[in-house]
């Protein structure tokens, strides 16, 4: 039987981030713009803050409609703490990550260093070509 394939081998690398004090707005763009449905929240340093999901856009969203405010900075929205997988992880093991929780992607984290990220699309990509490759 041949090994699963790790986390390294089918994150995505090129990471888009954001900062706390990016506007909300802007970021809710990005989101849209990239067809994504979440980002890593970074400090100037790079290192990993929180996570912006669609759902807590759409939260402070709401919350600015019934409060008639403008919707913040990312800051406000991010979720904290970040749950994250290591790129060394195989695919069984983060799939069991993603069935434990309801997150629809995890930073991959090498040490304090943003390696990629992993989407369920991306798993899921990945454990169809296992399947079809063991028949």
């Amino acid at each position: 039987m041949r090994p699963l394939p790790r986390i390294e081998d089918i994150m995505t690398r090129e990471v888009i981030t954001i900062t706390p004090e990016m506007d909300l707005l802007r970021a809710m763009h990005l989101l849209l713009y990239h067809c994504i449905s979440g980002m890593p929240v970074v400090d100037a340093q790079g290192r990993l803050l929180g996570m912006l999901s669609q759902k807590d856009c759409l939260r402070a969203a709401l919350h600015a409609g019934y409060h008639a405010g403008q919707g913040g900075l990312v800051g406000d929205a991010m979720r904290t703490p970040v749950e994250s997988l290591t790129p060394d992880l195989d695919i069984l093991s983060a799939a069991e990550r993603f069935l434990s929780g309801p997150y629809r992607r995890f930073p991959v984290m090498d040490g304090a260093r943003i390696a990629g990220i992993l989407s369920r699309s991306d798993l899921l990509r990945a454990l169809a070509v296992v399947r079809e490759a063991s028949g």
